[in-house]
């Protein structure tokens, strides 16, 4: 494969409350009509913002997936069937809602804030039997690397505490202030990127702010920076041991 590179501009396009909360998604729901379907489990990614005032989501169900929310600036409000409480998170916090046979969910972005939700996909044959829980995780919870020139936090992997029952799925946030860096690449997995912040170029390709980028069978990726990089990964199985829902219902 090498490298697949959804642009920016390419990604599917969504908003709620006429326009109070707009959303890019680089892997978007069918309807969406966007370049990317579900692959590996990850089902669905989506990078939402409020580019004004706060504005709400209201209550909704979710079933069988593991929904993840980032906070990547700002700070967000959640609300659900169990807790029956208004729970605020800020910058750098994560929640997981793992849905199982069933839970409703209402969210509040606060003004100017900025968010991921990247839904996952487990074994749906086994969480639809589960009872839903979730968990909130604050930003100084997860681990932090660091070499010269670079910080990786680690969200999902080795000394985090984020639980997850959808398979061999790492996530990490990069803080590169090097011009020249590597990855090492399993041809096991694929690699999804997410540009935060700054512009770099990777097997000869340039990425921008917004661009996202699937990486696989390749030993090494270099990558050049050109400004200081914020960069989103999640590592996934090629092939997960289960048949995935998007499996089943849609590819």
């Amino acid at each position: 494969m090498g490298i697949k590179i959804i642009k920016k501009e390419n990604q599917a396009s969504g908003n709620f409350n006429n326009g109070e909360i707009l959303e890019k998604k680089p892997i978007g729901f069918p309807q969406d009509m966007g370049e990317q379907k579900p692959y590996s489990n990850i089902f669905y990614w989506a990078h939402a913002w409020t580019p004004g005032k706060k504005s709400t989501i209201g209550l909704h169900p979710h079933q069988g997936f593991e929904i993840c929310s980032f906070i990547l600036n700002g700070e967000i409000k959640h609300y659900d069937s169990k807790q029956k409480k208004w729970i605020e998170l800020t910058e750098g916090d994560v929640q997981i809602i793992r849905s199982g046979n069933g839970i409703s969910h209402a969210e509040e972005i606060c003004e100017k804030s900025e968010i991921f939700q990247i839904w996952f996909d487990p074994d749906i044959s086994k969480s639809l039997k589960e009872n839903a829980t979730y968990n909130d995780y604050k930003k100084n919870n997860f681990p932090i690397l660091k070499k010269e020139g670079i910080k990786t936090q680690i969200l999902k992997g080795k000394g985090s505490p984020l639980h997850m029952k959808t398979e061999n799925v790492e996530i990490k946030k990069h803080f590169i202030n090097i011009k020249n860096y590597s990855f090492e690449i399993d041809k096991k997995y694929n690699y999804s990127f997410f540009l935060l912040k700054g512009e770099l170029v990777v097997l000869e390709n340039t990425i921008k702010k917004g661009d996202f980028f699937i990486v696989s069978n390749e030993k090494i990726m270099e990558l050049e920076s050109k400004t200081d990089i914020v960069l989103f990964e999640i590592k996934s199985p090629i092939k997960p041991s289960y048949n995935t829902y998007a499996n089943r219902f849609i590819n």
